[in-house]
Protein backbone atom coordinates (compact mmCIF):
# COMPACT_ATOMS: atom_id res chain seq x y z
CA UNK A 1 0.00 0.00 0.00
CA UNK A 2 1.37 3.24 -0.60
CA UNK A 3 1.69 5.77 2.06
CA UNK A 4 2.03 9.42 2.26
CA UNK A 5 4.37 11.28 5.01
CA UNK A 6 1.69 12.27 7.19
CA UNK A 7 0.56 8.55 7.81
CA UNK A 8 4.10 7.11 7.77
CA UNK A 9 4.72 9.52 10.36
CA UNK A 10 1.63 8.97 11.99
CA UNK A 11 2.20 4.99 11.76
CA UNK A 12 5.57 5.06 13.22
CA UNK A 13 4.08 7.45 16.22
CA UNK A 14 1.39 4.65 17.04
CA UNK A 15 4.05 1.60 16.76
CA UNK A 16 6.46 3.29 19.27
CA UNK A 17 3.26 3.86 21.79
CA UNK A 18 2.43 0.52 21.01
CA UNK A 19 5.59 -1.06 21.83
CA UNK A 20 5.24 -4.40 23.92
CA UNK A 21 8.78 -4.33 25.38
CA UNK A 22 9.42 -4.21 29.00
CA UNK A 23 10.00 -0.83 30.84
CA UNK A 24 13.40 -1.01 32.54
CA UNK A 25 12.98 0.21 35.52
CA UNK A 26 14.87 2.75 37.13
CA UNK A 27 17.63 1.28 39.71
CA UNK A 28 20.83 2.22 41.46
CA UNK A 29 22.73 -1.17 40.21
CA UNK A 30 22.30 -0.71 36.40
CA UNK A 31 24.23 0.00 33.19
CA UNK A 32 23.20 3.17 31.95
CA UNK A 33 22.75 3.41 28.40
CA UNK A 34 22.51 7.07 27.28
CA UNK A 35 20.16 7.54 24.00
CA UNK A 36 19.61 10.96 22.69
CA UNK A 37 17.96 11.19 19.26
CA UNK A 38 15.15 13.01 17.03
CA UNK A 39 12.76 11.57 18.19
CA UNK A 40 10.34 14.65 17.13
CA UNK A 41 11.06 17.01 14.68
CA UNK A 42 12.01 17.01 11.31
CA UNK A 43 13.98 14.34 11.70
CA UNK A 44 11.86 11.93 12.97
CA UNK A 45 11.22 9.77 10.79
CA UNK A 46 15.08 8.57 11.30
CA UNK A 47 15.32 9.13 14.57
CA UNK A 48 11.97 6.97 16.14
CA UNK A 49 13.02 4.30 14.52
CA UNK A 50 16.79 4.71 15.71
CA UNK A 51 15.12 4.73 19.00
CA UNK A 52 13.03 1.47 18.51
CA UNK A 53 16.00 -0.68 17.58
CA UNK A 54 17.96 0.49 20.49
CA UNK A 55 15.17 -0.49 22.92
CA UNK A 56 14.62 -3.76 21.13
CA UNK A 57 18.23 -4.53 21.49
CA UNK A 58 18.25 -3.40 25.32
CA UNK A 59 15.11 -5.90 25.91
CA UNK A 60 17.06 -8.89 24.35
CA UNK A 61 19.83 -8.35 26.15
CA UNK A 62 17.84 -7.87 29.35
CA UNK A 63 16.28 -10.79 28.70
CA UNK A 64 19.33 -13.04 28.43
CA UNK A 65 20.54 -11.91 31.85
CA UNK A 66 21.83 -8.39 31.37
CA UNK A 67 25.77 -7.68 30.86
CA UNK A 68 28.28 -8.30 33.61
CA UNK A 69 25.06 -9.53 36.27
CA UNK A 70 23.43 -6.26 35.35
CA UNK A 71 20.02 -5.16 33.68
CA UNK A 72 20.79 -2.13 31.30
CA UNK A 73 18.74 0.62 31.69
CA UNK A 74 17.60 3.31 29.06
CA UNK A 75 18.10 7.33 29.94
CA UNK A 76 16.48 8.89 26.69
CA UNK A 77 16.22 12.01 25.33
CA UNK A 78 14.08 13.51 22.36
CA UNK A 79 15.99 16.60 21.07
CA UNK A 80 13.45 17.61 18.62
CA UNK A 81 16.10 17.71 15.88
CA UNK A 82 17.43 20.64 17.82
CA UNK A 83 20.83 20.95 17.61
CA UNK A 84 21.16 23.28 21.27
CA UNK A 85 19.24 20.37 23.07
CA UNK A 86 21.78 18.31 21.76
CA UNK A 87 24.20 20.54 23.59
CA UNK A 88 22.10 20.16 26.68
CA UNK A 89 21.06 16.81 26.68
CA UNK A 90 24.78 15.42 26.03
CA UNK A 91 26.01 17.46 29.22
CA UNK A 92 23.23 15.74 31.44
CA UNK A 93 23.35 12.32 29.90
CA UNK A 94 27.68 12.39 31.04
CA UNK A 95 27.58 15.14 34.08
CA UNK A 96 23.80 14.70 35.79
CA UNK A 97 22.46 11.17 34.66
CA UNK A 98 26.15 9.60 34.38
CA UNK A 99 25.67 7.37 32.07
CA UNK A 100 28.36 4.71 30.84
CA UNK A 101 27.83 5.02 27.01
CA UNK A 102 25.84 7.11 24.92
CA UNK A 103 24.09 6.16 21.52
CA UNK A 104 23.09 8.62 19.75
CA UNK A 105 22.93 11.56 16.89
CA UNK A 106 22.07 11.49 13.36
CA UNK A 107 22.70 14.20 11.40
CA UNK A 108 26.38 15.04 11.81
CA UNK A 109 25.93 18.48 13.33
CA UNK A 110 24.69 16.62 16.06
CA UNK A 111 27.18 14.08 16.35
CA UNK A 112 29.60 17.13 16.83
CA UNK A 113 27.69 18.88 19.34
CA UNK A 114 28.12 16.03 21.70
CA UNK A 115 31.26 14.63 20.62
CA UNK A 116 33.82 16.86 23.19
CA UNK A 117 31.36 16.18 25.87
CA UNK A 118 31.73 12.63 26.01
CA UNK A 119 35.77 12.82 25.72
CA UNK A 120 36.10 14.83 28.08
CA UNK A 121 33.55 13.52 30.33
CA UNK A 122 34.97 10.04 29.27
CA UNK A 123 31.91 8.30 28.17
CA UNK A 124 32.11 5.62 25.34
CA UNK A 125 30.05 7.63 22.43
CA UNK A 126 28.77 5.52 19.46
CA UNK A 127 27.05 7.37 16.45
CA UNK A 128 25.23 4.61 14.46
CA UNK A 129 24.61 6.61 10.90
CA UNK A 130 26.39 6.44 7.66
CA UNK A 131 28.37 9.68 6.94
CA UNK A 132 31.31 11.69 5.29
CA UNK A 133 34.31 10.41 7.03
CA UNK A 134 36.73 11.07 8.90
CA UNK A 135 36.31 11.68 12.65
CA UNK A 136 39.52 10.32 14.71
CA UNK A 137 38.73 9.98 18.08
CA UNK A 138 39.25 7.11 20.31
CA UNK A 139 36.57 7.59 22.45
CA UNK A 140 34.00 7.11 19.84
CA UNK A 141 33.27 4.12 17.90
CA UNK A 142 30.97 4.43 13.89
CA UNK A 143 29.03 1.67 12.60
CA UNK A 144 27.13 3.79 9.36
CA UNK A 145 28.82 3.10 5.92
CA UNK A 146 31.79 5.74 4.70
CA UNK A 147 31.31 7.27 1.28
CA UNK A 148 34.99 4.76 0.26
CA UNK A 149 32.78 2.13 1.44
CA UNK A 150 28.96 3.38 -0.14
CA UNK A 151 29.81 5.93 -3.08
CA UNK A 152 32.86 3.73 -4.31
CA UNK A 153 30.21 0.66 -5.25
CA UNK A 154 27.56 2.52 -6.08
CA UNK A 155 28.91 5.18 -8.34
CA UNK A 156 30.11 2.25 -10.87
CA UNK A 157 27.38 0.28 -10.88
CA UNK A 158 25.32 3.50 -11.70
CA UNK A 159 27.64 4.87 -14.36
CA UNK A 160 27.72 1.28 -16.59
CA UNK A 161 23.23 1.27 -16.41
CA UNK A 162 23.13 4.74 -17.84
CA UNK A 163 26.55 6.57 -18.82
CA UNK A 164 29.86 8.78 -18.18
CA UNK A 165 27.68 12.09 -18.07
CA UNK A 166 27.42 12.65 -14.35
CA UNK A 167 25.14 15.94 -12.47
CA UNK A 168 25.07 15.48 -8.57
CA UNK A 169 22.71 17.21 -6.30
CA UNK A 170 23.78 17.74 -2.49
CA UNK A 171 22.75 19.06 0.53
CA UNK A 172 23.93 22.04 1.69
CA UNK A 173 26.37 21.40 4.69
CA UNK A 174 29.33 19.17 5.44
CA UNK A 175 28.00 15.66 4.66
CA UNK A 176 27.08 17.03 1.34
CA UNK A 177 29.66 19.08 0.25
CA UNK A 178 31.99 16.25 1.08
CA UNK A 179 30.41 13.50 -0.35
CA UNK A 180 29.93 15.16 -3.63
CA UNK A 181 33.40 15.38 -3.74
CA UNK A 182 33.52 11.80 -3.46
CA UNK A 183 30.99 11.15 -6.06
CA UNK A 184 33.22 13.37 -8.46
CA UNK A 185 36.28 11.57 -7.58
CA UNK A 186 34.72 8.30 -8.16
CA UNK A 187 32.73 9.33 -11.25
CA UNK A 188 36.42 10.29 -12.96
CA UNK A 189 37.95 7.51 -11.91
CA UNK A 190 35.54 5.22 -13.61
CA UNK A 191 36.11 7.20 -16.87
CA UNK A 192 33.41 9.55 -16.53
CA UNK A 193 32.75 13.43 -16.23
CA UNK A 194 30.61 15.68 -13.87
CA UNK A 195 28.99 18.19 -15.44
CA UNK A 196 27.11 20.30 -12.70
CA UNK A 197 27.12 20.39 -8.81
CA UNK A 198 24.24 22.28 -6.95
CA UNK A 199 23.68 22.33 -3.13
CA UNK A 200 20.37 22.97 -1.43
CA UNK A 201 19.51 24.04 2.16
CA UNK A 202 18.13 21.11 4.18
CA UNK A 203 14.30 23.21 4.12
CA UNK A 204 14.38 23.79 0.27
CA UNK A 205 11.94 21.79 -1.59
CA UNK A 206 11.27 23.34 -5.25
CA UNK A 207 13.48 21.83 -7.55
CA UNK A 208 11.73 23.21 -10.75
CA UNK A 209 14.35 25.48 -12.08
CA UNK A 210 16.61 22.44 -11.43
CA UNK A 211 15.12 20.21 -12.93
CA UNK A 212 14.56 22.45 -15.94
CA UNK A 213 18.71 23.15 -15.79
CA UNK A 214 19.43 19.50 -15.17
CA UNK A 215 17.07 18.99 -18.91
CA UNK A 216 19.23 21.69 -20.01
CA UNK A 217 22.84 19.94 -19.67
CA UNK A 218 21.66 16.22 -20.50
CA UNK A 219 23.29 14.23 -18.56
CA UNK A 220 23.18 10.46 -18.34
CA UNK A 221 22.74 10.14 -14.56
CA UNK A 222 21.89 12.22 -11.31
CA UNK A 223 23.69 11.48 -7.90
CA UNK A 224 21.79 12.86 -5.30
CA UNK A 225 23.06 12.66 -2.11
CA UNK A 226 20.32 15.13 -0.38
CA UNK A 227 18.72 14.74 2.70
CA UNK A 228 15.34 15.04 4.59
CA UNK A 229 11.69 15.27 4.21
CA UNK A 230 12.17 18.43 2.23
CA UNK A 231 14.28 16.96 -0.32
CA UNK A 232 11.99 14.03 -0.47
CA UNK A 233 10.39 17.32 -3.09
CA UNK A 234 12.95 16.88 -5.47
CA UNK A 235 12.10 12.83 -6.40
CA UNK A 236 8.32 13.40 -6.39
CA UNK A 237 8.84 16.39 -8.96
CA UNK A 238 11.48 14.94 -10.82
CA UNK A 239 9.33 11.79 -11.83
CA UNK A 240 6.20 14.24 -12.49
CA UNK A 241 8.61 16.60 -15.21
CA UNK A 242 8.35 13.06 -16.77
CA UNK A 243 12.14 12.96 -16.17
CA UNK A 244 12.65 9.28 -14.37
CA UNK A 245 12.31 7.42 -17.60
CA UNK A 246 14.45 9.88 -19.63
CA UNK A 247 17.52 10.41 -16.56
CA UNK A 248 18.36 7.81 -14.40
CA UNK A 249 18.55 8.62 -10.58
CA UNK A 250 21.22 7.24 -8.13
CA UNK A 251 21.22 8.50 -4.27
CA UNK A 252 23.18 8.14 -0.81
CA UNK A 253 20.56 8.84 1.33
CA UNK A 254 16.87 8.08 -0.08
CA UNK A 255 15.87 5.06 1.41
CA UNK A 256 17.87 5.50 4.65
CA UNK A 257 15.10 6.14 6.61
CA UNK A 258 12.26 4.17 4.41
CA UNK A 259 11.33 7.14 2.20
CA UNK A 260 11.31 4.78 -0.47
CA UNK A 261 7.88 3.60 0.96
CA UNK A 262 6.37 7.20 1.18
CA UNK A 263 6.95 7.44 -3.10
CA UNK A 264 4.94 5.72 -5.11
CA UNK A 265 6.50 2.63 -7.31
CA UNK A 266 5.81 5.24 -10.19
CA UNK A 267 7.92 8.02 -8.59
CA UNK A 268 10.48 5.42 -6.91
CA UNK A 269 10.96 2.36 -8.98
CA UNK A 270 14.77 1.74 -10.48
CA UNK A 271 16.33 4.37 -8.40
CA UNK A 272 19.42 3.10 -7.76
CA UNK A 273 21.64 3.20 -4.26
CA UNK A 274 23.82 1.12 -1.96
CA UNK A 275 23.56 0.72 1.42
CA UNK A 276 24.53 -1.72 4.36
CA UNK A 277 20.76 -3.15 5.07
CA UNK A 278 17.25 -3.43 3.25
CA UNK A 279 14.24 -5.48 4.43
CA UNK A 280 14.92 -7.40 1.47
CA UNK A 281 17.96 -9.39 2.08
CA UNK A 282 17.23 -12.78 2.03
CA UNK A 283 19.39 -14.08 5.29
CA UNK A 284 18.09 -16.14 8.16
CA UNK A 285 19.81 -13.35 10.28
CA UNK A 286 17.59 -10.88 8.56
CA UNK A 287 14.33 -12.88 9.01
CA UNK A 288 14.78 -13.49 12.40
CA UNK A 289 15.37 -9.85 13.04
CA UNK A 290 11.93 -8.80 11.60
CA UNK A 291 10.08 -11.22 13.43
CA UNK A 292 11.68 -10.30 16.44
CA UNK A 293 10.31 -6.45 15.63
CA UNK A 294 7.15 -7.11 14.45
CA UNK A 295 6.97 -9.10 18.23
CA UNK A 296 7.46 -6.11 19.93
CA UNK A 297 6.14 -3.55 18.09
CA UNK A 298 3.22 -5.27 15.62
CA UNK A 299 5.04 -4.41 12.35
CA UNK A 300 8.76 -4.40 10.66
CA UNK A 301 7.64 -1.85 8.25
CA UNK A 302 9.53 0.88 10.07
CA UNK A 303 12.85 -0.74 9.87
CA UNK A 304 15.53 0.86 7.98
CA UNK A 305 19.37 1.41 7.39
CA UNK A 306 19.84 3.51 10.33
CA UNK A 307 17.59 1.98 12.39
CA UNK A 308 19.46 -1.64 11.97
CA UNK A 309 23.10 0.35 12.30
CA UNK A 310 21.12 1.42 15.74
CA UNK A 311 20.50 -2.12 17.06
CA UNK A 312 24.28 -3.33 15.59
CA UNK A 313 25.82 -0.84 17.51
CA UNK A 314 24.06 -1.70 20.53
CA UNK A 315 24.98 -5.44 20.03
CA UNK A 316 28.88 -4.26 19.39
CA UNK A 317 28.99 -2.22 22.41
CA UNK A 318 27.32 -5.09 24.89
CA UNK A 319 29.70 -7.75 23.48
CA UNK A 320 32.97 -5.63 24.12
CA UNK A 321 31.34 -5.30 27.61
CA UNK A 322 31.51 -8.85 27.88
CA UNK A 323 34.69 -9.62 26.47
CA UNK A 324 35.81 -6.43 28.55
CA UNK A 325 34.84 -8.16 31.62
CA UNK A 326 34.19 -5.37 33.86
CA UNK A 327 32.75 -1.53 33.31
CA UNK A 328 36.40 0.39 33.02
CA UNK A 329 36.13 2.54 29.95
CA UNK A 330 39.65 1.57 29.16
CA UNK A 331 38.91 -2.35 28.77
CA UNK A 332 35.84 -1.61 26.82
CA UNK A 333 37.85 0.58 24.65
CA UNK A 334 40.75 -2.51 24.28
CA UNK A 335 38.05 -4.89 23.54
CA UNK A 336 36.36 -3.11 20.91
CA UNK A 337 39.86 -2.75 19.41
CA UNK A 338 40.88 -6.29 19.24
CA UNK A 339 38.85 -6.62 16.24
CA UNK A 340 35.48 -7.79 17.90
CA UNK A 341 33.15 -8.60 15.51
CA UNK A 342 29.15 -9.11 15.51
CA UNK A 343 26.46 -10.60 13.57
CA UNK A 344 23.40 -8.60 13.29
CA UNK A 345 20.59 -8.30 10.37
CA UNK A 346 22.47 -7.16 7.82
CA UNK A 347 25.70 -9.41 8.18
CA UNK A 348 29.01 -9.47 10.23
CA UNK A 349 30.18 -5.97 11.67
CA UNK A 350 33.64 -5.87 12.73
CA UNK A 351 35.59 -2.79 14.52
CA UNK A 352 38.41 -1.64 12.59
CA UNK A 353 40.73 -0.88 15.06
CA UNK A 354 42.57 1.93 13.50
CA UNK A 355 39.69 3.96 13.34
CA UNK A 356 37.05 2.53 15.26
CA UNK A 357 34.64 2.69 12.23
CA UNK A 358 32.93 -0.61 10.81
CA UNK A 359 33.85 -3.25 8.41
CA UNK A 360 30.78 -3.84 6.72
CA UNK A 361 29.19 -5.44 3.56
CA UNK A 362 27.55 -3.36 1.50
CA UNK A 363 24.46 -4.21 -1.11
CA UNK A 364 23.87 -2.38 -4.08
CA UNK A 365 20.17 -2.17 -4.36
CA UNK A 366 17.28 -0.77 -6.89
CA UNK A 367 14.07 0.39 -5.50
CA UNK A 368 11.29 -1.92 -6.82
CA UNK A 369 7.55 -1.30 -5.21
CA UNK A 370 8.47 0.78 -2.78
CA UNK A 371 10.98 -2.43 -1.66
CA UNK A 372 15.00 -2.17 -1.76
CA UNK A 373 16.17 -5.15 -4.51
CA UNK A 374 19.22 -6.33 -3.76
CA UNK A 375 21.45 -6.61 -6.75
CA UNK A 376 24.94 -7.89 -5.39
CA UNK A 377 26.67 -7.69 -1.93
CA UNK A 378 30.10 -6.36 -1.71
CA UNK A 379 31.10 -8.26 1.04
CA UNK A 380 33.00 -6.46 4.25
CA UNK A 381 34.25 -3.22 3.09
CA UNK A 382 37.10 -1.33 4.75
CA UNK A 383 36.54 2.44 5.69
CA UNK A 384 39.72 3.38 3.31
CA UNK A 385 38.92 6.74 3.14
CA UNK A 386 39.39 7.03 7.50
CA UNK A 387 42.18 4.79 7.25
CA UNK A 388 44.01 7.26 4.99
CA UNK A 389 44.09 9.53 7.82
CA UNK A 390 43.31 8.14 11.09
CA UNK A 391 46.25 6.11 12.98
CA UNK A 392 44.41 5.67 16.39
CA UNK A 393 46.76 2.66 16.93
CA UNK A 394 49.83 4.92 16.55
CA UNK A 395 48.19 8.39 17.42
CA UNK A 396 45.86 7.55 20.39
CA UNK A 397 45.35 10.90 21.37
CA UNK A 398 43.69 12.26 17.96
CA UNK A 399 40.87 14.25 18.77
CA UNK A 400 40.04 15.34 14.79
CA UNK A 401 37.75 15.52 12.10
CA UNK A 402 39.43 14.88 9.06
CA UNK A 403 38.57 16.92 5.61
CA UNK A 404 39.97 14.32 3.39
CA UNK A 405 42.22 15.25 0.71
CA UNK A 406 40.10 13.88 -2.47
Amino acid sequence: MSLNRRNFLASTAALAGASMLPRVAMAADTIKLGSILDTSGIFDAYGKPMDMAMRLAVAEINAAGGLLGKQVEVVAYDTQSDMALYSQYGQQLARQNKVDVVHGGILSASREAIRQTMRKTKTPYFYNVLYEGGVCDRNIFINGVTPAQQVEALVPYAMAKSGKKVYILAADYNYGQITARWIQKFVADNGGETVGVDFFPLDVSDFGSTIAKIQSVGPDLVIAPLVGGAHLSFFRQWAAAGMKDRIALASTTLGVGNEHKVLTPEEGNGIMVAYNYSQELDTPANKAFKDRWAAAYGDSNLIHETAVSTYQGVLTWAEALRQAGSMDRDALIAALESGLSVEGPAGRITVDPKTHHAVLDVHIMEFENQGMKVIETLPQRQPIDTQAVCDLSANPNDNTQYEIEI
